[in-house]
């Protein structure tokens, strides 16, 4: 595993979806305090990652959530990712009434289809100049 930063919480993302990086794109806009990073899944490091916790290092089809040293992926790592953006996003909170496999379920539904759905990207997402400093390589 490559050595990185980890002081802050990662969010690790398929940099080729379309659906998937604009995701990245809405935490990044209400991420007022720069809480977050992102990391393509594309990036060396990424790959690393998705490989080391037994995830495909190909399809992509969960986020990845680090923070304090535990990962979280599919509907608890979008459900953290939403409470940390605060009111209203923090409100994603009520989904965890429904049981784990029932919510992740549903995410894997439309992890399966989101390439089909939303389009992919013919390259990763290449952040501007102001978002730089916030992505891992």
């Amino acid at each position: 595993m490559p050595h990185f930063a980890d002081d802050r919480p990662i969010i690790v993302f398929d940099g080729k979806c379309v659906l998937c990086s604009g995701f990245a794109q809405f935490v990044m806009r209400r991420d007022r305090s720069a809480r977050f990073r992102f990391l393509a899944a594309q990036s060396i490091l990424g790959d690393a990652l998705y490989r080391h916790f037994g995830l495909d290092p190909v399809n992509y089809e969960t986020y990845i959530l680090l923070e304090n040293g535990v990962a979280y992926l599919r509907s608890e790592a979008v459900i953290r990712i939403f409470e940390s953006l605060g009111l209203p996003w923090r409100l994603a909170a009520v989904c965890r009434v429904c049981p784990l496999v029932s919510r992740d379920w549903i995410y894997d539904f439309v992890a399966r289809r989101r390439l089909r759905w939303f389009g992919a990207r013919p390259s990763c997402y290449i952040p501007g100049a102001a978002e730089a400093d916030r992505f891992l390589s």
